[in-house]
């Protein structure tokens, strides 16, 4: 370590500090990336340069440096060479204290991702320090609020994606949307690259679910949600397609506004966090994959990208099957990133993330992180004592079989599903595959297998000769 150390340029000694005190003093956000050197530069070089241009440096040391700027310098603080681990420190006054996702990801994950002193650099995990979570959003409307409105707690919420995703008029999204809520279902969503095409306009769209939704709830009872994808291409569309639902006379709680938040972007997030602080905000997280896939050298986890959207305020965004679906995942990524913005208190890849914004030692941190994982409401009353949960979203290729394998691995149901060609592929159609839904989540309710739950329950077994044909 001595003979790396002794490597560096005055510019990058300015980065490191391998005997950084206390890194979480509360000063700093702190980051582990895997990172490989580019050509002629060795490990810890490297690591300087990317602490540099991630806060206040550039390829050169230059003259108008003061004092309180090096304050500002991010900080290499350990490394694993075994590993290729990488430890850096900033000081999160760098960001914008208006509470700018945009900009730290700007800092971290910007510019340093297209550096050639570095042939990968991918941010594994992130810790927020606590006086840094009280200047961020957080999520307002959660899915314990989504509950208490569906009056469901004792189990997932239950939903579906629209399929063809694309290609049916409004009339014909309805009435899948009808199909599916008749069938017993909780949630639909429009899935993540509808707008306002020519055979589906937006406006006819929201008009006739509000019709099959008031129908539903009048023949069956129960009230239904459905989030509404209002990505668009400006500000003031963006805008125009939230009031256009809000003033459609639909009930508050049965909407919500899904964000393609990588897409759209950390700025369209937020805005709607801040904007319509009463309804769920549901991040979609199309092409993140571009960032977060295991054979990406560059970018960022999972974890990372769920632990940016809590903290921006999203209400819930999709975190993966964990491999039981169709989409690229493993426990190990998808499961961590679920728990870490659902829990108060949850171990990453290398961090322990409490989003208190008191003390983690103090008297009431304590007992909400012991509540929490016994399943109990928090942050109800006391809202200053920390960020609130945010839900993880279960999409892509699951299907009522596979309801079970996925709460296993979960450990828990505080999730929804929502379930495209899961529920419409049945081969009785899509009301039929939202029963099968309901009776695979009563069956697991129940301890039963769903084998032999569904002797008496026909859409059910329908679904299991389907799907287990098709696995073969």
């Amino acid at each position: 370590m001595k003979e790396l150390v002794s490597s560096l340029n005055p510019k990058q000694q300015a980065y490191v500090n391998l005997e950084l005190d206390d890194p979480r003093c509360g000063e700093y956000l702190l980051a582990v990336f895997h990172m490989i050197p580019g050509k002629n530069l060795n490990v810890l070089q490297a690591a300087a340069e990317v602490a540099a241009e991630s806060s206040t440096g550039t390829n050169f040391k230059v003259k108008t440096e003061t004092p309180f700027s090096k304050r500002m310098n991010a900080l290499v603080y350990k490394l694993d060479l075994e590993k290729d681990l990488v430890w850096i420190a900033y000081p999160w006054r760098l960001f914008d204290r208006g509470g700018n996702i945009q900009n730290i990801l700007t800092y971290v994950v910007g510019n340093v991702l297209g550096m050639k002193q570095v042939s990968a650099l991918k941010m594994l995990d992130v810790w927020f320090p606590p006086a840094m979570l009280e200047q961020y959003d957080g999520p307002s409307y959660t899915i314990d609020d989504m509950r208490k409105y569906l009056n469901v707690f004792d189990r997932p919420i239950l939903g579906t994606i629209i399929k063809p995703k694309m290609g049916l008029t409004s009339a014909e999204y309805a009435e899948v949307c009808y199909d599916f809520w008749v069938g017993g279902g909780d949630f639909v969503k429009n899935d993540e690259p509808q707008a306002n095409q020519d055979f589906c306009p937006y406006d006819k769209m929201v008009k006739h679910v509000k019709e099959a939704m008031d129908k539903v709830v009048k023949k069956t009872g129960h009230k239904k949600v459905h989030s509404f994808n209002v990505s668009a291409p400006d500000f003031d569309t963006m805008i125009e397609r939230c009031e256009l639902i809000r003033n459609a006379g639909f009930e508050p709680g049965s909407y919500a506004f899904l964000i393609d938040g990588i897409t759209a972007g950390w700025m369209a997030v937020q805005t709607l966090r801040r904007k319509y602080p009463d309804v769920f905000i549901h991040f979609h997280r199309a092409a993140h994959g571009a960032f977060t896939r295991p054979e990406n050298p560059l970018g960022f986890s999972v974890l990372v990208l769920s632990k940016f959207a809590r903290l921006a305020g999203a209400s819930g965004i999709h975190t993966g099957t964990a491999g039981v679906g169709k989409m690229a995942g493993t426990p190990e990524e998808d499961i961590i990133a679920a728990h870490n913005i659902q829990y108060f208190k949850s171990m990453g890849h290398f961090f322990d993330q409490s989003w208190a914004t008191i003390p983690e030692e103090n008297e009431d941190a304590l007992k909400m992180t012991k509540e929490d994982k016994a399943h109990k409401m928090i942050l109800i009353d006391d809202s200053w004592r920390g960020l609130k949960k945010c839900c993880p979203i279960i999409s892509g290729g699951l299907n009522p079989t596979l309801l079970k394998p996925f709460i296993d691995v979960m450990g828990n149901t505080d999730f929804i599903t929502t379930m495209g060609a899961g529920c419409h592929a049945h081969p009785a159609g899509t009301k039929a595959g939202a029963t099968a839904l309901v009776q695979a989540c009563e069956a697991y309710k129940k301890g039963v297998d769903i084998h032999k739950y569904a002797k008496k329950h026909r859409e059910l077994a329908q679904a299991i000769e389907f799907f287990e044909k098709k696995k073969k």
